[in-house]
């Protein structure tokens, strides 16, 4: 289905003009559930994020040989980040696996690898009692962790997406990162009350386990949620159409699908690039750079990094709701001009360390920030069409998490060392917004229209209707159009 030039939409087969049946008119409770369950999976995502980051100088201790502290937390957060090398093997699994055989289905298996990996870690017996052993199986949990997560942001942001309205797709798809802040300040809280109310001996024998079995009840919750969802109107009809094409003998492989949306699959990575390399920064490394660097205190850096991103929280879901309205271009750009400008401005206010203007800083971050967290769910699903946008946005989506976001306290700090110039954030910052721009630039507008391969989606029979009406009056138009232009011929 292609666009007409005055916007109404009409089918490339034979021109054949939109009918009543490739109108979705979306069930308002089933969009709510598939919200609620979508944003759970990534807060229970973002929860181990928190968990782990926050409560990693006790892993090191529990879990590694106590002859070098600074070795213990280099070989723990080694194990924090081999879940990001296989992402993308994830991705690539997950993603051509839920154009197959279906989003919801494959959108549970990924929730119960998730909550069991994260609980298995609360299981795993010290390495006092165990020896090497006891890190060897936080590794494996953790790479089981890292493999359910490859397929877990692309298939619920294409959920989402493929469930909700045209008009109302950014607002609705804010609420996943809506879920990862919540996950996130969760993660972190849980570890500061474990840490403020337990002593030293206890939060090494016990007390450390304790976030890791939330995810148990977590992950249960959701995944009885996630069962209880129907499959998306968009993959449904998908299915339909597949069908008749294997009984036609053109069935096609998703590597040959895929072949043909390399611009767009470039493009997406160029998005979670600038996504995620702001997000890293703001969020994982500063905090660092905080207490490491300028050695500002942990617990207020601490402090501060959560104010924020409660903060964030309706930032974001604004900047959904805004999308809907000016366009998810707009906002996106937004953010990476935003970047260019403020960066420096937002680095220097954080380098005083004075408590105002480090709250201040970050909060600029986190503001711009949320011109991406708002719109990216809804934007990255848009660049594909039904039949691989579960596959190609998951691949597309974790190479460039890998490759650049998770990198990105790594490069920075290493930045940092090298030169000695503690401004490297900053310039960081600034050359992944030159891309972002780029990206953004090369991303087609995509608010308030369907998604590429699909019909329509609307919230009311009554708007359907007007969309049908407005459609055969267009139409109509352009043939009377046509049929001047071949007279005059």
């Amino acid at each position: 289905m292609t666009a007409s030039s005055n916007g109404f939409w009409r089918h490339n087969d034979n021109d054949k003009r939109l009918t009543r049946d490739d109108i979705t008119v979306v069930d308002h409770s089933l969009l709510k559930r598939a919200v609620g369950a979508m944003a759970l999976g990534n807060a229970m995502e973002w929860f181990d994020f928190g968990v782990y980051s926050y409560i990693a100088v006790t892993l090191g201790k529990v879990f590694f040989p106590s002859s070098n502290p600074s070795a213990q937390l280099i070989a723990t957060f080694g194990t924090f980040a081999a879940a990001f090398l296989v992402r993308p093997v994830g991705g690539m699994v997950f993603g051509p696996l839920g154009d197959r055989i279906g989003r919801q289905r494959v959108l549970a298996m990924t929730m119960i690898m998730m909550a069991c990996g994260t609980f298995a870690i609360g299981l795993i017996p010290s390495y006092g009692s165990i020896g090497i052993l006891a890190p060897v199986l936080l590794l494996v949990a953790r790479l089981v962790q890292g493999f359910s997560t490859g397929g877990e942001y692309g298939g619920a942001a294409t959920f989402i997406a493929e469930f909700s309205t045209d008009r109302r797709r950014g607002f609705m798809g804010s609420f996943l990162e809506f879920g990862t802040l919540i996950g996130y300040v969760l993660g972190a809280g849980t570890v500061a009350v474990l840490t403020a109310t337990l002593s030293q001996e206890q939060l090494l024998s016990w007390g450390w386990r304790v976030p890791f079995f939330i995810a148990g009840p977590l992950g249960l919750m959701g995944l009885y949620i996630r069962l209880k969802l129907e499959e998306t109107p968009a993959f449904k009809k998908e299915a339909e159409l597949r069908e008749a094409e294997e009984k036609a003998r053109e069935k096609h492989t998703f590597a040959q699908l895929l072949a043909g949306q390399w611009k767009a699959l470039l493009t997406c990575v160029g998005l979670v690039l600038i996504f995620n390399v702001t997000d890293y920064m703001a969020l994982s490394y500063l905090p660092s750079y905080l207490s490491a660097t300028l050695h500002f205190n942990e617990t207020h850096g601490l402090f501060l990094v959560l104010l924020v991103m409660v903060l964030m929280m309706p930032m974001t879901l604004y900047a959904g709701r805004l999308s809907d309205r000016l366009g998810r271009r707009p906002v996106m750009l937004a953010g990476c001009v935003g970047l260019f400008v403020l960066s420096i401005p937002a680095l220097l206010m954080i380098r005083t360390g004075a408590v105002l203007p480090v709250f201040g800083g970050l909060l600029i971050l986190g503001a711009l920030l949320s011109c991406f967290c708002g719109v990216m769910p809804s934007a990255l699903p848009a660049l594909f069409p039904t039949r691989i946008r579960y596959g190609a946005l998951a691949i597309g989506f974790n190479v460039s998490v890998s490759l650049f976001g998770g990198t990105t306290p790594l490069v920075t700090a290493w930045l940092v060392e090298r030169s000695g110039n503690l401004m490297m954030p900053a310039y960081y910052l600034m050359a992944a917004s030159l891309i972002g721009v780029v990206s953004v630039l090369a991303a087609r507008e995509s608010a308030r229209r369907p998604l590429p391969g699909s019909g329509p989606c609307v919230a009311t029979h009554a708007e359907a209707h007007a969309v049908l009406r407005g459609e055969h009056e267009a139409a109509a138009f352009i043939d009377e159009y046509e049929t001047a232009q071949a007279v005059r011929a």
